[in-house]
């Protein structure tokens, strides 16, 4: 069922966000001539339960969507880089958490119609407060410590808007029969 590539054409290439244009034949023999193709980095994020159970979430701005809402720890996974690894960075960097049992959890497309991309989730349970945290200037990040009941509340009530996110944490409650 692959799609035969007849020719690609780079738009936009920058560090964040590749596009290509690729005019491309179907098995059925029709043709789309302008087919979009979006290149991102790997993304990773990470379920991080500290020792007293509290699940470890972020509050942050989001503007694409003009949303200020909760997230999983996430970021994206540098070239070459193992993606536990980069989970456990991005965990540190972001919140000053670290340690805990370390575990994957999935890997999902963002967006498999569109984006080469994949999302790496990892569960860490058992994470505790190493450092402060060490955020890039575009960073600002809230650190908020919740109780499952709250998290399962809030997925329920459809509160997590980005599905890279959501999705992780619907298949964690799902799995430890929590919901």
């Amino acid at each position: 069922m692959e799609w035969e590539v007849l020719e690609s054409e780079y738009l936009y290439k920058r560090p964040w966000l590749t596009a290509r244009r690729e005019h491309v034949k179907l098995p059925t023999g029709a043709e789309i001539k302008d087919f979009y193709v979006l290149e991102y980095p790997e993304f990773c994020n990470v379920i991080a339960i500290t020792k007293d159970g509290k699940f470890l979430m972020e509050r942050q701005y989001r503007h694409a969507q003009h949303f200020t809402g909760y997230e999983i720890p996430a970021g994206c996974v540098e070239e070459g880089e193992d993606p536990m690894e980069a989970a456990k960075r991005e965990l540190y960097e972001e919140t000053g958490f670290g340690g805990g049992k370390w575990s994957k959890l999935m890997t999902i497309s963002p967006n498999a119609g569109a984006c080469t991309n994949y999302s790496h989730t990892f569960l860490a349970i058992g994470v505790e407060q190493i450092s402060e945290q060490h955020l890039e200037e575009s960073e600002d990040i809230k650190i908020v410590l919740m109780e499952q009941d709250e998290v399962v509340r809030m997925l329920k009530n459809d509160e997590f808007h980005q599905a890279m996110m959501a999705a992780p944490l619907w298949k964690y409650f799902a799995m430890n029969k929590l919901i």
